[in-house]
């Protein structure tokens, strides 16, 4: 594996999942694997949990890290060759890239949509500007259209919480007030490929997402039928993909409440976080025993470790 951009770069996802589990049971297992190592950590965009968690599965690895908000601390950066760099931006890629590539062993990369120009997003400039001229590994930490990290920490989740072979899992449509990207809710259902699931997506018309992921999954427009007993419900918002960007509706009839998770079999409560309250949950859904948002953040650390030890294994 030389970069971890989707979950299809994994050499074997099954491994990586088992490998997240065991790194959770004993974290310093391979502490010395990263020693004189260092991982750079770029953020075009905020983060919390990405952040710490990718900084500590580093640092249980031995590596060293080194973390810059690129957006506020760095030149702005041009990507398009042949310019005449005489605008705001100061640096190009190719310098950029090389010269990170002198000073880490791994660079992980947090840049977000635009939500402005789907051709644009969908072409990852960012992220694969960074894969083409480093010479180094470089990590998805969530992109325009993907956050596998979040998807594999989500596997660990629903594998360690679920009761029978094949459960219902159901990724939902829920209200927001601004415009969020595609980038969870198609790297959780790249991620649900791998799982034997009763997969469906519910979501309002208007709201469906890039067909080349969804394939033929089943997609309700219906939230209470879509998620009648189900054992695991996903709360998400994305904005419209076929508008792109737009946000089509803000009322609470698609928020998620203790009375529509009564329809589920007694379901487990799924959100990546951050989450706004009473908007796009409950409190009654998010205080309650089968929340698992709290235990997803955990996750994320172990699906972090288990990438880089991979990749480490495959350099």
């Amino acid at each position: 594996m030389k970069h971890f951009i989707t979950l299809n770069d994994l050499p074997n996802f099954q491994k990586a999942l088992d490998l997240a589990k065991s790194l959770k049971e004993s974290p310093y297992s391979h502490e010395d694997i990263g020693k004189r190592k260092t991982l750079g950590l770029l953020f075009f965009n905020p983060s919390l949990r990405t952040r710490l968690s990718t900084q500590k599965a580093a640092q249980q690895l031995g590596f060293s890290t080194m973390v810059m908000n690129f957006s506020n601390e760095a030149w702005a950066l041009e990507f398009e060759d042949g310019t005449q760099m005489r605008g705001i931006r100061s640096e190009h890629i190719r310098e950029a890239a090389a010269v990170v590539s002198q000073y880490c062993d791994m660079v992980a990369i947090r840049a977000f949509a635009s939500l402005t120009n789907k051709k644009q997003d969908e072409a990852e400039i960012v992220l694969k500007s960074f894969a083409k001229y480093a010479k180094i590994p470089v990590i998805n930490m969530e992109s325009a259209t993907g956050h596998p990290l979040q998807a594999l920490a989500d596997a660990v989740t629903l594998e360690e919480h679920k009761k029978k072979y094949r459960p219902k899992v159901v990724l939902t449509w829920t209200p927001h007030p601004k415009a969020l990207p595609h980038a969870v809710a198609n790297s959780f259902t790249q991620m649900m490929s791998f799982q034997e699931a009763d997969y469906v997506i519910a979501n309002p018309k208007g709201y469906d997402l890039d067909k080349n992921i969804t394939k033929n999954i089943p997609v309700l427009h219906n939230q209470s039928e879509a998620i009648q007993n189900a054992d695991f419900v996903y709360a998400k918002n994305w904005c419209s993909y076929q508008q792109y960007g737009q946000i089509l509706r803000t009322d609470e009839k698609w928020m998620l409440t203790k009375e529509k998770m009564s329809l589920t079999k007694n379901a487990k409560f799924m959100h990546c976080l951050p989450i706004r309250r009473n908007i796009v949950a409950s409190d009654s859904v998010l205080d309650n025993s089968n929340s698992l948002v709290i235990e997803q953040a955990n996750n994320r650390t172990f699906a972090a470790q288990a990438v880089l030890k991979i990749l480490l294994d495959h350099a």
